[in-house]
């Protein structure tokens, strides 16, 4: 049974894009740059092919995982959510108990997690803490820097 990846349209729309680039510009680039490289003789010795190579070794390797991970996607329609539980989507405003910081996080799926742009991913620890809660409600969460306590001040969604 092939796993679905859980992503918001805009999360869709960022790896289409990647793999648009990936596949139209930047493979065409690479085959370029192999072709000027063999042009200058001896491939043994020569730094610039092996380094296309390389190039186009992670590059190919990208474009499976992005055909992979499009393949799979459950593009999930934020326009659509509600409730008054903390799920896949929802925007939450948590008060760090211990120092009063307010933070600001939406859930979204692994691939588009940015926590400097407010945006986790659904597997972090913190998300999982979220998952089911309500406003109101105090989470723990086990960090990597020790043990930190929050409470929900708001759920919003879109």
């Amino acid at each position: 049974m092939v796993e679905k990846v859980p992503m918001t349209q805009n999360g869709f729309n960022q790896l289409h894009e990647e793999l648009r680039w990936r596949q139209q510009e930047e493979r065409p680039r690479i085959i370029e740059a192999i072709a000027e490289a063999r042009a200058h003789g001896d491939l043994s010795e020569n730094a610039e092919y092996h380094a296309a190579k390389e190039a186009q070794s992670h590059n190919e390797g990208r474009i499976s995982e992005l055909e992979d991970l499009t393949a799979r996607a459950e593009v999930i329609d934020l326009s659509k959510m509600s409730g008054d539980k903390v799920k896949f989507g929802a925007t939450v405003k948590l008060i760090d108990e211990d120092t009063d910081e307010e933070k600001v996080y939406q859930i979204v799926g692994d691939q588009e997690a940015d926590v400097k742009a407010g945006r986790i991913s659904v597997s972090s620890p913190i998300a999982r803490a979220m998952i089911g809660k309500e406003v109101g409600d105090s989470i723990e969460v086990n960090a990597p820097g020790g043990s930190k306590a929050y409470e929900i001040l708001a759920l919003t969604w879109g």
